[in-house]
């Protein structure tokens, strides 16, 4: 019997049924635009259909030219753009799946000059202002969406979702935010919801009954002027009655300035926005937003909060996902640690997309893994994560692998991210290498510091022995005030009340939210996540937003800099006004264009804008880069042995775990 006897029940919807209640939710990867991604897309998805996801959504479609996301976006309007879907469809197909198109028109966030909206007002996050669109504009539009469903439908598609939610066109018609309207498509709710429900009827119309509708309604806005719940309700049922098959969870514009899906937020935080629709439609609703585990999405199905649960980005991580929920191996997940880095920041940049914790994603075609045609032995020295994606890749194709790890575990700089608050999740991803390396059969050697006399012998060597903190050429740097980021995350020295960070890039930024953090917080608690960012818990108010609940800093932190750039500017996109947001509210003092004059009793001396500065502080915390750590790389290479250089070692520039274990596993996969 199945641990998670909710998630792999069938859900019968009279002309189709579904496998189990696992939707894989729209993600936009970047090969929809690609020379070669229809076949890359087929193969991406046919490898998660292969592996029993019960329906998969694609990436965002444009119904017109108007709609498409960037100026080279992806368009769905003609039989000729239609064909090459087929490779997409029939390679589900073949594999058991069902899929849907998501229809998509970015509305005023389309990044080009041809951008609409219902009012020309511009989105804060767009550099062009809209076109406001006229109502015969409007009624060509509402045609457009129902030919991109039919010629959905003749690619083979088992139906289409309509995005209607996340601050797009659709969602831009219904809050009065964006909707300033005084015809018959604006005004009262009644009004400003006419757009979506008569796209809803006249898809509808157009691709007959035994063809899947989704609508993608956002039902949590967090904006201000957005919808209330009332008007959610309403809005519900008036899609239900126009044809829509399912309903499914959309939370949060973009320009919203409160997390939905990064890994600060709780688990399943918005289940309950889901939940209390529930009352308001008879069709199926489809929960979403950070669902990572089978364990999470079988509470929110258990009680009774969905009838689905959306899992988009965890079937980036790990495709596998069900097949090991079923054999009661959830252990063995490669879990999403929802950082953001290689999916939604590269798809804002117009890339494709893959995962940070599997670089195999949307690169099945390019980056394969085959049984070695020489298995050779391999030493990987360093057990952070490019040498723990080196070792279990190298021995899953055959090689036999040792690993040396000079500390007591494995983890290297992903033990050190587990500390910051919100990036607990980094912890799942150790828990997962360590299923691989006794899957695979590495020999482990923690404890073991590798010397030239330990590489012997092997065939094949690959330093990822990562980095060592950069100490700068500072007066009083040796003072007794002073620790590095390595010190405090990981053998977690004393720390004073008041405190100077030297460096604010993304680990300065890092070690500020964890010093900061107030006394006894915990990201697992969704009442203190809503409290935080402002969110109201009964979903009444307009948006959903209340004002937020200040927060008492466990400590008094400059973060010092010495560009003159805004401090943060190089963290993620998606992420990075995140923890300028926190650090902000905690009233963390941010100096840029500092000059290190030195350290001493009295705290750490700067020049800034021409004038002496002294904080008086009790510690200083370094954390102004990175030296490579590879003393055996010569010594290896005099001796002849052939020597790979992965991760911090090859590069330590910037920490980047998304490079460190995607070069580590195109290293082993290659040896």
């Amino acid at each position: 019997m199945t641990p998670y006897p909710h998630l792999f029940a069938p859900l019968d919807l009279g002309f189709v049924t579904l496998p189990n209640r696992v939707v894989m939710g729209s993600m936009h990867v970047g090969l929809e635009e690609a020379p070669d991604g229809f076949v890359r897309l087929a193969a991406f998805y046919a490898e998660r259909a292969a592996a029993g996801v019960g329906l998969i959504v694609t990436g965002g479609i444009a119904p017109n030219a108007e709609g498409r996301l960037a100026p080279n976006g992806a368009t769905l309007t003609t039989p000729a753009e239609a064909e090459p879907h087929r490779l997409v469809t029939d390679a589900v197909h073949a594999a058991g799946g069902l899929i849907c198109l998501q229809i998509l028109h970015g509305g005023r966030y389309a990044l080009h000059p041809d951008s609409v909206a219902p009012s020309p007002l511009q989105a804060p996050i767009s550099p062009f202002t809209p076109r406001e669109l006229t109502a015969e504009d409007i009624r060509a539009t509402i045609d457009d969406f129902a030919r991109c469903a039919e010629l959905a439908r003749d690619a083979g598609y088992d139906g289409v979702e309509i995005m209607a939610s996340e601050g797009y066109l659709l969602n831009e018609f219904l809050a009065a935010r964006t909707n300033q309207r005084t015809d018959e498509w604006g005004g009262a709710y009644e009004r400003r919801m006419r757009m979506p429900v008569e796209v809803v009827r006249a898809v509808r119309e157009r691709v007959g009954p035994a063809f899947l509708l989704v609508y993608r309604l956002s039902m949590l806005d967090l904006v201000e002027g957005g919808q209330s719940q009332d008007e959610v309700r309403v809005l519900a049922r008036a899609v239900e009655e126009a044809g829509a098959t399912m309903i499914s969870t959309g939370i949060g514009w973009h320009e919203a300035r409160v997390p939905t899906v990064a890994t600060s937020v709780p688990r399943a935080a918005f289940a309950g926005v889901t939940a209390a629709l529930r009352d308001s439609v008879s069709i199926p609703l489809i929960a979403a937003n950070r669902i990572n585990t089978p364990d999470a999405a079988e509470a929110i199905l258990a009680a009774g909060h969905a009838d689905l649960v959306s899992m988009a980005r965890p079937f980036l991580a790990d495709p596998q996902l069900l097949v090991k929920a079923a054999a009661g191996r959830a252990d063995r997940i490669n879990t999403c640690i929802a950082c953001n880095q290689t999916c939604l920041d590269r798809a804002f940049a117009g890339l494709v997309g893959s995962c940070l914790v599997n670089p195999r994603a949307c690169h099945e075609t390019v980056l394969t893994l085959l049984p070695a045609a020489i298995p050779r032995t391999v030493a990987v020295v360093g057990a952070g994560p490019a040498g723990l994606a080196a070792a279990t890749t190298a021995a899953r194709c055959g090689h036999s692998v040792t690993l040396f790890e000079a500390d007591d575990e494995i983890g290297g700089q992903f033990r050190l991210a587990r500390q910051i608050p919100g990036k607990e999740e980094y912890g799942e991803t150790l828990r997962y290498f360590a299923g691989e390396l006794l899957e695979v059969g590495v020999e482990v050697r923690t404890g073991v510091r590798a010397g030239l006399e330990d590489l012997a012998g092997f065939d094949r060597v690959v330093l990822a022995t990562g980095v060592t903190p950069r100490l700068p050429d500072v007066p009083g740097i040796d003072h007794p005030c002073v620790v590095t980021y390595q010190q405090v995350l990981g053998d977690h020295v004393p720390v004073g009340k008041r405190v100077a960070i030297m460096g604010a890039g993304g680990i300065g930024v890092d070690v500020a939210d964890y010093l900061t953090a107030p006394a006894g917080s915990t990201r697992e608690s969704v009442a203190e996540f809503y409290a935080q960012w402002g969110i109201d818990p009964t979903y009444t108010a307009l948006g959903g937003l209340v004002p937020p609940q200040p927060e008492t800093p466990a400590r008094l932190v400059h973060l010092v800099q010495r560009k003159n750039t805004p401090v943060g500017a190089g963290l993620g996109r998606t992420t990075g006004w995140i923890h300028r947001a926190v650090l902000a509210r905690r009233g963390v003092r941010m100096i840029r264009g500092a000059t290190y004059e030195g350290i001493d009793d009295a705290g750490l001396h700067l020049m800034v804008n021409d004038e002496r500065v002294t904080l008086e502080v009790d510690t200083v915390v370094v954390c102004t880069g990175q030296e490579p750590q590879r003393e055996l790389y010569e010594g290896l290479r005099a001796a002849g042995v052939h020597v790979d250089l992965v991760g911090g070692a090859d590069i330590a520039a910037e920490l980047d775990a998304e490079r460190a274990i995607r070069q580590a596993t195109e290293v082993a996969a290659a040896l």
